[in-house]
């Protein structure tokens, strides 16, 4: 509701209470005129029913007035002057000076300082005192023919004096009232007006998408909006009256030189800084440090604003790493096979000598270590022929949950599997259909399966779990309590002839990146040393996981900049 709304409405109120307020005045008189419940039209003031008809005249008016024009200002100081000259005239038509109603001067008084300003209630009692004195002079002259009894000079001047005093402190009264009503409506507006204010700020603050933090002097956090719940997980009622320290770290350094770069009109530098939210992934943020002043241009603390780089870091990580493997593709092809042709020769031509060689002699064991070392070199040819170039996916509608299932009865058979392992099938009775390779999947599984095993050779738990996750995805979890791996390794897991925790080529790894990339999924790690590693699988269940080829083509060539995916590695 707006103030002039406010206004007018009291306004009405005001025309309205006048006319009610004359009505009861009219028909109290009546009786007491009367002096018994049954009333006479003998005894009927017709001075006040003249009264009465005049202000009902005017309060037809008042209202025209009041649709006419909404400058009510003007309207209350006319109401009143009118409701004074009508009292006047009351009191000169029912005994002047010694007319019941001089009263009323006081009630118009109290009242007004309810719709006036204060120096206005204090001109409405010199108006009262004014009409009054004329009136009593005007009658006391004869100017005007007096209603009431005739009075000595000293009693008029005594009646007189008396209602000037009870007019003018009744208006000083009045006027105080008026006043501290106006300064609590203006309290009131002010009030209203910090509590908007102090809303909008919160909305603009919960509504910048990078995360905001200010805090106090002694850098104990007194906001935390949305945005930095979002990027710290933490929230806003844990992270206040924290230590900024508690959350980013030891930034003293960082904070020292953004305010001497303040101080000295430079440009204030940006830092970076690792996060470890509460779930124990790690975020990279970026951030900035100003100062925060009061309304006194005091320091009153410091304003840090902060965004989430995770996602940009893993993009540029995965533009190098495609890069790299894309310059190692173009080699592969040409190198591969003028290795495979030599390579093919070599063991051909071994194979003759074997055969006119005695049995358990020491070049026949030569020659066998010569023929098991030319096909491990062939595997691995082959291995990087097949992430080189890749056959095409044939996707059909495949049960991921029944794929795990099978790949976990072959794993129970599998060499690498010994007693003191413990494999958990967490894939549950569900059916969980999509859009995939089924092949590829069990290449998946089967690869990172057998890379868990060989990261437990003490023996631990190998748990495979598959569920379905918000937005028509399906996760893979494959757990190990393996020895774990460094950051450094976790980094490099994906990449061809990285440092493998299994002592093999990493292309098995690649090949696995490679396959969950062309279904369009996303694929994270989490590993601590001497812990075991996590890897999840996020795969779209939908017809979304079908790759576009000119897009799978530019990613073989590394042209292919615009990531629709990325590779997030979560440390602890």
């Amino acid at each position: 509701m707006t103030a002039n709304t406010t206004n007018t409405q009291r306004i009405q109120t005001l025309i309205i209470g006048r006319l009610l307020v004359i009505f009861l005045l009219l028909v109290t008189s009546w009786i007491w005129h009367s002096g018994r419940l049954q009333l006479s039209f003998e005894n009927f003031p017709q001075g006040l029913f003249l009264v009465f008809i005049i202000s009902v005249g005017l309060t037809i008016l008042y209202f025209f007035l009041l649709r006419l024009s909404k400058e009510i200002a003007w309207q209350v100081r006319l109401q009143f002057l009118m409701d004074a000259l009508l009292i006047t005239w009351l009191v000169w038509r029912t005994g002047d000076l010694t007319s019941p109603y001089i009263t009323l001067y006081i009630v118009l008084i109290s009242v007004g300082s309810f719709f006036l300003r204060p120096l206005q209630t204090l001109l409405l009692a010199v108006s009262c005192v004014f009409l009054f004195t004329i009136l009593a002079l005007m009658t006391v002259n004869l100017v005007l023919e007096p209603s009431g009894p005739a009075q000595a000079t000293s009693k008029v001047v005594q009646i007189v004096s008396f209602h000037i005093v009870a007019f003018l402190v009744v208006g000083l009264l009045a006027s105080r009232l008026s006043e501290r009503r106006n300064s609590g409506e203006q309290l009131e507006a002010t009030e209203r007006s910090l509590a908007s204010l102090r809303v909008l700020h919160e909305r603009i603050i919960e509504s910048i998408r990078s995360g905001l933090i200010t805090t106090d002097l002694d850098g104990n956090i007194v906001t935390f909006n949305s945005a930095a719940t979002e990027i710290t997980g933490l929230t806003s009622a844990e992270a206040r009256a924290r230590s900024v320290h508690s959350v980013f770290g030891d930034i003293t350094e960082a904070i020292e030189l953004s305010l001497e770069a303040a101080e000295n009109g430079e440009h204030v530098p940006r830092f970076e800084a690792d996060l470890i939210t509460p779930d124990g992934f790690a975020v990279k943020v970026g951030y900035g440090v100003t100062q925060l002043y009061s309304e006194n241009s005091e320091t009153a603390g410091l304003i840090i604003t902060f965004q989430d780089l995770t996602e940009i870091r893993s993009m540029e990580e995965s533009v190098k790493r495609k890069d790299r493997l894309a310059a190692v593709g173009r080699v592969a092809a040409g190198l591969a096979h003028e290795i495979r042709n030599p390579l093919g020769a070599m063991r051909g031509a071994i194979q003759v000598l074997e055969s006119n060689t005695e049995r358990g002699s020491m070049n026949a064991e030569l020659m066998e270590i010569i023929l098991k070392e030319s096909d491990r070199l062939n595997s691995i040819i082959t291995n990087f022929l097949s992430y080189a170039r890749p056959p095409a996916a044939e996707f059909v509608q495949t049960d991921v949950a029944e794929v795990v299932r099978e790949m976990m009865k072959l794993l129970r058979h599998s060499p690498d599997v010994e007693a003191h392992h413990e494999l958990i099938d967490d894939s549950g009775s569900e059916s969980i259909i999509m859009a995939a390779d089924p092949a590829q999947l069990r290449q998946i599984f089967w690869n990172l399966a057998r890379n868990s095993m060989q990261a437990m050779p003490n023996g631990g738990k190998l748990r495979i779990g598959v569920e379905r996750i918000p937005n028509n995805r399906v996760r893979i979890t494959i757990e190990d309590t393996g020895k774990g791996m460094s950051p450094e390794q976790v980094e490099q897991l994906f990449e061809p002839f990285s440092n493998s925790t299994s002592g093999g080529t990493g292309l098995g790894l690649s090949i696995v990146y490679q396959i969950v990339r062309d279904h369009n999924g996303v694929i994270n790690v989490r590993s601590l040393e001497g812990k075991g590693t996590t890897i999840t699988i996020d795969l779209p269940t939908g017809e979304q996981n079908r790759r576009d080829p000119a897009a799978k083509a530019d990613d073989q060539t590394g042209s292919d900049l615009a990531l629709n995916r990325f590779l997030n590695v979560n440390k602890k």
